[in-house]
């Protein structure tokens, strides 16, 4: 679908039930995807400054691994992202099983809604709570076809999330959280100033790495660290 009707058809579905910010992004959304990608307010460094990367955000980190891991890995994503999910599909569990489980890195995904239905998504992965979050979140990922790309896609979050035990009042009440809205809006605009304009975008110890990546190519980057 052309991606400013699906943004404004996203924004039609999302009325019913979300905040008025979410359909504020969804126009966003359409005049970012009309004129081809989002705005830089510069060349994109080759890695952003340590504080304002580690700095506690408007939305805490959940940590998979452990916290005092050498290499810290962050990706910023979006719901509805397609090359976000075949990272979560195809390289996730090697990476995780390969640094993470091992305790030789930690990972933290960090939110970069780029739609108002990736937003919907993130609000409801919050709501399950921090030991559900990232589960969820694999969950939608694995299922983005089946909710993200067709005629009536609230509705198919919903079937989604209640599958993974969430009601419909609970639904409908997170996605009318408007402080969790506000905070979600928060941590994309702080992933902004560090220069993050597209997903996924993945930061190595600070080092800014764009792009779906493979086993091979984190293997690249985190081999040395270890070393």
């Amino acid at each position: 679908m052309n991606p400013i009707r699906f943004a404004a058809a996203a924004a039609r579905a999302v009325r019913r039930v979300a905040p008025a910010g979410l359909v504020a992004l969804a126009l966003s959304v359409a005049s970012v995807h009309a004129q081809g990608a989002a705005p830089a307010a510069g060349a994109a460094p080759a890695s952003a400054p340590v504080d304002p990367l580690t700095a506690p955000g408007a939305l805490p980190d959940i940590v998979e691994g452990s916290p005092s891991a050498a290499i810290t890995i962050i990706e910023y994503a979006s719901m509805t992202c397609s090359h976000c999910a075949e990272f979560h599909e195809e390289t996730w569990p090697l990476l995780k099983a390969k640094y993470v489980d091992s305790g030789k890195a930690k990972f933290i995904l960090r939110e970069f809604p780029l739609d108002p239905l990736a937003a919907a998504g993130f609000m409801l992965a919050r709501c399950a709570g921090p030991d559900k979050r990232d589960a969820l979140i694999d969950r939608l990922f694995a299922q983005q076809n089946n909710w993200a790309f067709v005629a009536a896609p609230i509705d198919s979050l919903l079937a989604q999330v209640e599958q993974a035990g969430m009601s419909q009042s609970d639904f409908e009440a997170c996605l009318n959280n408007r402080e969790l809205y506000d905070s979600l809006k928060k941590t994309r605009d702080a992933a902004a100033r560090l220069a993050v304009v597209s997903t996924p975008t993945f930061f190595v110890n600070g080092r800014k790495l764009d792009g779906a990546l493979t086993i091979a190519e984190f293997d690249q980057v985190l081999q040395p660290l270890l070393k």
